[in-house]
């Protein structure tokens, strides 16, 4: 009887965390949204804030080359390529291309007090609960997601410095090939 009853309690425990995992959605414990999609997958849409308070969402820039940044201020890495991403952003926004910054779990003033010091002019969006940064797999920083014109993601670029150059060599690919083609398809 105590055999039967010890696994009794090892299955109850089980099912218990289960439940528990479930309840509380955490992270990986049973979707799969926290695989970072890749290149040729449709990009999933999110809603955000930007430090306006104005909400965006990746759908309303369909028709577009969407770079979807995920940053901090504390990163090194990512505030040394937002220079790079501004000169773009200035010089390819006529010809439809779209930074959406997203500032993963900082307060509002940090992230204002950045975008002063360095005259960011591209959205800045905040993920507050880090929602849309489990959405596309981000774990570590910065990650650069290149979307194309029919919201279909062509690059997925995790912790590699962008550079103007990076930046141009991607948009021109996009922007030269048939909407919604994954990179190599023929």
């Amino acid at each position: 009887m105590g055999r039967r009853l010890h696994s009794v309690i090892k299955l109850g425990t089980a099912f218990g965390l289960i439940v528990l995992a479930t309840v509380l959605e955490l992270p990986g414990a049973w979707s799969m949204g926290s695989r970072a999609p890749f290149a040729g997958s449709l990009a999933e849409d999110f809603h955000l804030p930007d430090l306006h308070g104005d909400v965006h969402s990746l759908n309303q820039y369909r028709g577009r080359v969407v770079l979807v940044n995920f940053w901090a201020t504390w990163c090194k890495p990512c505030t040394t390529e937002m220079p790079a991403m501004q000169n773009c952003y200035d010089r390819l926004r006529d010809k439809g291309f779209v930074v959406l910054a997203i500032n993963e779990l900082e307060d509002d003033q940090k992230v204002r007090e950045h975008v002063k010091q360095y005259g960011h002019t591209f959205p800045i969006l905040m993920d507050r609960d880090n929602k849309v940064a489990n959405q596309f797999g981000v774990y570590g920083l910065p990650v650069s997601v290149f979307v194309d014109e029919m919201g279909v993601v062509q690059e997925y670029i995790k912790g590699g410095l962008l550079t103007e150059q990076k930046i141009y060599d991607i948009v021109a690919r996009i922007q030269s090939q048939e909407p919604g083609r994954s990179p190599g398809s023929h």
